[in-house]
């Protein structure tokens, strides 16, 4: 246990670092609850309506705005089995300062945390660049503030959804499996136990990460029978049963009680419209009568949309449509979708429809403006390329690739979250710096003369995606 705290140690060479993200991210966060401050501070009896119609950043969810203010267990339950319980602490935390300060704390006690996870996502990146690729230190920093300059990793950085928890817990797997790897130990049982609960809990699809983890740490070690058994298999059918357990009785019942009182609001609306509706028609005469048929026949003629304007597309067709196959998507341009969104507004934002939900307005694919974004995505996935060829015989590289597979075969295989693919980022972006990580450290080592123009222009890319994204995220922040 000493040696897991250990982890959280700032080191000296990390003060400097940890500073300036330290700021960043409270600079970020700032942002958030500034915008929306006066609206979520007051007091509320109904947080989840407040919380969901008015907080608005690309198609980020305040679900753990409404949890750490009214706790329950409003996550999907099958896709972040364990978020509602990890939030408790941070519940009663705000309960307790709603009493001290007469207002709702949440954006607060919140920010804390997210903060904190973006702090040392910081710190996890920087010493996989440091101690597993072992890169000096001007490169380990170029390579850290590239990774953050991302533009879904900024909002990511600022926004109270579960995506900077998810990369905490997921950098930190990453790099404890890259200590293990190079120092050729294994990745013990209850190792792979607690990094499976705190992983897949977050983000259940995760959790298969941790599995590789092992696999590629332990390798043939993976498959001995008791480790496969009770780190894998038992883990794996608890949580399982637990999300099960969890519907049934936290997040069903709940429902049940919200349908049954929506539809007992809208009989009451409709008793009350009819009574409405009877004594107005009983004290107009015909003519009055005809005059406001006409009126309304014209109006409803106006208003229904014809069969000739399309609707707007949100989803292409899915596989099928079960319980979770109705998430897939089989007819959305992968290409459009892997330039315009995967590797597009995933690391620069677009200047049109800027931070627009994709569910309310914004369409499906967006085009830049200018040639310009497209040269410099290019740019990234020449340097990614080229990272892996360099690092091709790294084991720890092929580890990070593997994550990377299995997030591209979920979204742009089976087309799951395909239409806002871009705010799952911090699930796999990290993948891009750590593989050119592996092009530096070999023209380093093979093209001394040309280590610093890799160097620069790293360097320029992530100052120019610095400034271009933070521009336009200040700029919406302060409407």
């Amino acid at each position: 246990m000493k040696k897991l705290l250990n982890i959280f140690r700032i080191r000296k060479e990390e003060k400097g670092l940890a500073l300036v993200a330290l700021f960043f991210f409270i600079a970020l966060n700032t942002l958030t609850i500034c915008k929306y401050y006066g609206v979520f501070t007051p007091l509320q009896n109904d947080y989840w309506h407040l919380f969901i119609s008015r907080f608005h950043v690309s198609g980020f969810d305040p679900i753990t705005y409404d949890v750490v203010s009214h706790w329950g267990a409003r996550y999907n339950v099958y896709r972040h089995p364990l978020m509602a319980f990890f939030m408790y602490i941070p519940y009663l935390i705000n309960r307790g300062l709603m009493v001290i300060t007469g207002i709702n704390c949440v954006q607060f006690v919140v920010g804390a945390m997210v903060v904190f996870c973006a702090f040392y996502s910081v710190l996890f990146i920087y010493r996989i660049f440091r101690e597993v690729i072992e890169l000096a230190r001007p490169e380990a920093t170029v390579l850290t503030a590239l990774l953050f300059s991302f533009a879904y990793i900024m909002l990511s950085s600022m926004v109270p959804d579960h995506f900077i928890f998810s990369l905490f817990a997921l950098l930190l797997t990453l790099y404890i499996s890259g200590i293990l790897m190079k120092s050729d130990r294994p990745l013990k049982m209850w190792h792979t136990i607690l990094l499976f609960l705190l992983v897949g809990g977050i983000s259940l699809n995760n959790g298969l990460k941790v599995f590789l983890s092992g696999l590629f740490v332990n390798g043939k070690k993976f498959f001995h029978w008791s480790y496969l058994c009770f780190a894998v298999i038992v883990p794996a059918i608890l949580i399982w049963v637990f999300c099960r357990f969890e519907y049934r009785y936290l997040v069903w019942p709940e429902e049940t009680a919200r349908h049954a009182a929506i539809m007992k609001k809208k009989v009451e609306k409709i008793k009350k419209d009819s009574i409405a509706h009877l004594t107005v028609t009983s004290h107009l005469d015909c003519a009055a009568k005809s005059k406001i048929s006409s009126a309304r026949i014209s109006e409803n003629h106006v208003n229904v949309p014809s069969k000739h304007v399309p609707h707007r597309l949100i989803q292409g067709a899915p596989i099928s449509n079960g319980e979770f196959m109705r998430w897939t998507d089989l007819t959305t341009d992968r290409w459009q979708s892997g330039v315009e969104n995967l590797f597009g507004e995933s690391i620069q934002l677009h200047h049109s429809h800027l931070l627009e939900d994709e569910f309310v307005g914004r369409p499906m694919i967006v085009h830049y403006q200018k040639g310009y974004h497209y040269v410099i995505e290019l740019l990234l996935v020449l340097l990614f390329l080229g990272g892996i060829w360099c690092g091709r015989r790294s084991p720890f590289l092929w580890l990070a690739v593997s994550w990377f597979g299995l997030d591209m075969a979920l979204h742009m295989v089976l087309g799951f979250g395909i239409n806002e693919v871009y705010l799952m980022t911090a699930h796999w972006i990290f993948v891009i710096p750590i593989a050119i990580g592996y092009l530096v450290k070999t023209v380093n080592k093979r093209l001394k003369g040309a280590r610093w123009s890799v160097f620069g222009l790293i360097g320029v890319l992530a100052v120019y995606l610095f400034i271009s994204n933070g521009i336009l995220i200040t700029q919406y922040m302060l409407r």
